[in-house]
């Protein structure tokens, strides 16, 4: 699980000006300071075949794919986070007087761990949400062939698709792009004993 830095409040400017030097990544929520740990391999193999994926599929077409290091500011939740995989249609929007704070995803991945499972259906959906540019967004689990799919359709409502088993595929609705699981999930082992540690990223 992830773990608060300490327990008092810190304003944005403070968080900004810790994290700019820092060799590690952190979230903030709305006044505390979160540190992301490192992931799993299964969690790094599963981003790594997502975003590679996309960055071929969108070469040469206006859109930008981002794995992990780029970071996200969502004003109206007074959050900043990190996205496993993220796709920005041209032009980026960056946060004023920043030049590393994004604002306007089209499309989100996040890869769950089981202890951040909760945070990434609910909580942290519910904040992507609010971002007007956002209308796709993946959930996708490291430890069985099984990805959630929600796409925004008319007004605020969202259609739920989900799939299951290496012979499934996932079509896109933001953009022409269609990944089998059983490339999402190549070179990852289902086998492998999973002892999931405090060090499980969100």
């Amino acid at each position: 699980m992830t773990s608060t830095i300490n327990q008092r409040t810190y304003t944005v400017a403070e968080y900004l000006a810790q994290e700019a030097p820092s060799t590690e990544r952190h979230e903030y929520r709305n006044g505390e300071i979160i540190l992301m740990p490192r992931g799993t391999p299964n969690h790094n193999q599963i981003t790594l075949n997502l975003a590679g994926a996309l960055n071929f599929a969108l070469r040469r077409q206006p859109y930008h794919v981002f794995v992990t290091d780029q970071r996200l500011c969502i004003p109206e939740k007074r959050v900043y986070t990190y996205p496993d995989v993220m796709i920005i249609r041209q032009p980026i929007e960056l946060q004023v007087g920043r030049n590393d704070t994004v604002l306007n995803p089209l499309v989100i991945a996040e890869v769950l761990s089981k202890s951040t499972r909760s945070y990434d259906k609910d909580d942290k959906f519910a904040a992507y949400r609010t971002i007007p540019s956002f209308s796709e967004y993946l959930l996708i689990e490291q430890y069985a062939p099984h990805v959630e799919h929600y796409t925004k359709t008319e007004g605020q409502a969202w259609l739920f698709r989900e799939y299951d088993g290496l012979e499934a595929t996932v079509s896109f609705q933001a953009f022409e792009f269609i990944i089998a699981l059983a490339d999402l999930y190549d070179k990852v082992d289902f086998g492998a004993e999973v002892a999931e540690s405090d060090t499980e990223p969100s």
